[in-house]
């Protein structure tokens, strides 16, 4: 099977936890599968004895009911302020470094070549890889030091989903936009649009998909309404997430949530479209 990419307009657009439901949805399907985000830049980890990586990419797992490993997320940032971030490397803290060196120094080097091998394993071992990105892919400021959208998307031969904040405003605008901005050769990467935490009624949306569609080339496949799951959040946009005991009874709990989340989204989402995309 090819790999399956999530990447948003935004920060905050829903990646994470679409791809914990997708993760869900295809296990159920009876393939084995597997979550990953080349670089995630969080102060909330999942800790073992043996390594860190961040928790998103472990509840992922958990969605996925894969073994959680240091491959699921080889690089992870933890911001100490001042432009600094502590770096992670396959689950090991590595050195701090500053932005500027790590954007320079290492993202094109040691760290494509990190994130290449820990896909490729995945990519080995498992039916599906369902891979996160981070930001925005049009980002034509960092496009160069992209480590964690289209490039990455490239290497995995992997067809991109593209999710966007309906909740926000602006969605249309911010996928077409977003297209614009992706660099020619990745465009046609982008196989569909999905809407995230709309509220209203969807025939009010549909000329709108048809307008988007005629532009972009790029069809609509799902419009996931705004939904609330106890979920634990990541430190990102209009969020203040708490630290969490992984024992039972809690990862349970997110087990649950990982069930109601996807079912909701694949009553809302072409899933046959998408399998078709990964044969």
């Amino acid at each position: 099977m090819k790999s399956l990419m999530i990447q948003g307009t935004s920060s905050g657009s829903g990646k994470t936890t679409l791809v914990a439901a997708l993760c869900r949805i295809f296990s159920d399907k009876g393939y084995s599968v597997a979550p990953f985000k080349s670089q995630n830049m969080s102060n909330f980890g999942y800790i073992t004895p043996d390594f860190e990586i961040s928790r998103a990419q472990a509840i992922q797992a958990f969605g996925a009911r894969c073994e959680i490993m240091p491959d699921l997320n080889p690089i992870l940032l933890k911001p100490v302020g001042n432009y600094s971030s502590v770096v992670y490397l396959n689950g090991k803290r590595f050195k701090k470094m500053h932005a500027k060196e790590y954007y320079e120094k290492f993202v094109n080097t040691e760290g494509m070549k990190l994130a290449s091998k820990s896909l490729k394993t995945l990519q080995k071992n498992f039916d599906l890889v369902i891979m996160e990105g981070a930001g925005s892919p049009a980002e034509i400021n960092l496009q160069k030091y992209d480590i964690a959208n289209m490039k990455i998307a490239k290497k995995a031969n992997a067809n991109v989903l593209l999710v966007t904040d309906i909740d926000k405003g602006g969605s249309f605008a911010s996928l077409a936009g977003t297209m614009a901005l992706i660099e020619k050769h990745y465009q046609k990467l982008v196989k569909g649009f999905i809407f995230n935490k709309f509220r209203g009624d969807i025939d009010v949306l549909k000329p709108g998909f048809k307008k988007l569609k005629n532009l972009t080339n790029v069809p609509v496949i799902g419009t996931i309404p705004l939904i609330s799951l106890n979920l634990p959040e990541e430190d990102s946009l209009n969020s203040n997430p708490k630290d969490i005991v992984w024992n039972k009874k809690n990862i349970k709990k997110i087990d649950n949530e990982l069930n109601k989340l996807s079912k909701i989204v694949k009553s809302n989402m072409d899933i046959t479209s998408i399998e078709k995309m990964l044969q």
